[in-house]
């Protein structure tokens, strides 16, 4: 059986202190014989430090590059641009498989260099269920900043915090009369949708919660009439919009949407009234003045949202991806969720191959 060398790399987004593996799961691989390479980072949460005492190897920022072949590269956010040809196989959410902005850029590089690229997004079990997620804590924290700017206490630029920093806002917001409001999440009984219900009932705000079957069979006016929109649903298939431009001149309360799945560049963003993320510098943007009796409709679309947790939000992804790092050194070959991936990346070089421009 060929040894198993997971190289954990460090993040080019200077806003991302994220790790996907901690150093308390580093022994874990070690005992199972998987080599671990940590890079060097100056923005993670955690010290390098503590990874040494773990026992991985400790190696300089970026060299990811020169790693051995047949290392798996691990990362949470996208590449840097260089090098233009990637050869190793890549772990990390890409968001290049549905047709997003720099999609066939991220998929060119990987088909010159020869590379593969396994989209944590795309690991699923045989029932096509994601198995490891950020999600919970995407919804949390894009509930909460959704909260808190209606509020009125969203400070910009955000910055990373601890949750007890942040539970202590949502519960000023509460008694700031911010309860009183309404509030819908859409795709309730995902990750994301029971992060967001947390975080509005520590606000002591009321959630109406949907999932499939309610936005299957959408009430448009019904989701018009709430405060707060927190849209928790990942498609992959286009389906009906939550809000489009037409629902804009509609009779509305709504005033605030918190895209937690931030789906933005895609045909299957459910809030195509917004086409753009939002930043940790802005994270608020208005879409549409108020007038004519409608409110202003302003979005929050984040696309690192648990980042703003930066240690909850890694213990809680590494917690759950070290069980299927341990699936990548099986007798048989990488477990099943793992295979799953590969054939998304499949299937998506070769769409790549017949679609235009091509």
């Amino acid at each position: 059986m060929q040894p198993v060398h997971v190289w954990v790399r460090s993040e080019s987004r200077g806003t991302e202190r994220r790790a996907p593996l901690v150093p308390a799961d580093v022994p874990v691989l070690l005992d199972a014989g998987i080599e671990v390479t940590v890079e060097e980072s100056v923005s993670r949460v955690f010290p390098i430090e503590e990874y040494d005492a773990a026992g991985a190897t400790v190696v300089g920022e970026g060299t990811w590059v020169d790693a051995p072949h047949d290392a798996y590269v691990l990362g949470i956010k996208e590449l840097p641009d260089e090098p233009a040809t990637l050869r190793h196989r890549h772990i990390y959410f890409a968001h290049a498989f549905k047709g997003q902005d720099g999609a066939r850029s991220t998929l060119e590089r990987f088909r010159r260099g020869g590379g593969r690229l396994l989209d944590v997004e795309y690991l699923t079990d045989g029932d096509g269920r994601r198995v490891v997620a950020f999600g919970y804590w995407a919804g949390y924290v894009g509930a909460a900043l959704g909260v808190l700017h209606l509020a009125g206490r969203l400070v910009a630029p955000l910055a990373p915090m601890a949750k007890h920093e942040l539970d202590a806002e949502l519960e000023a917001a509460g008694r700031a009369g911010v309860a009183e409001l309404l509030a819908l999440v859409t795709g309730a009984h995902g990750r994301s949708g029971r992060g967001a219900q947390a975080a509005l009932t520590t606000a002591g705000l009321p959630a109406t919660r949907w999932d499939r079957q309610e936005t299957r069979d959408l009430h448009k006016q019904a989701l018009l009439g709430h405060d707060l929109l927190v849209n928790c649903v990942v498609t992959h298939t286009p389906t009906t919009p939550f809000v489009e431009q037409a629902d804009l001149d509609h009779e509305r309360r709504l005033r605030v949407l918190a895209d937690v799945t931030c789906d933005v560049t895609g045909p299957t963003n459910m809030l195509p009234v917004n086409t753009a993320v939002t930043t940790w510098r802005e994270p608020v943007r208005r879409l549409v003045d108020g007038g004519g009796g409608h409110p202003a409709l302003e979005v929050i679309a984040i696309d690192n949202l648990p980042s703003l947790l930066p240690r909850e939000a890694s213990e809680g992804f590494s917690a759950d991806l070290t069980p299927h790092l341990l699936g990548l050194v099986g007798p048989d070959g990488p477990s099943g969720p793992w295979r799953a991936a590969g054939r998304a990346f499949e299937r998506a070089l070769a769409e790549l191959g017949t679609s235009p421009g091509s």
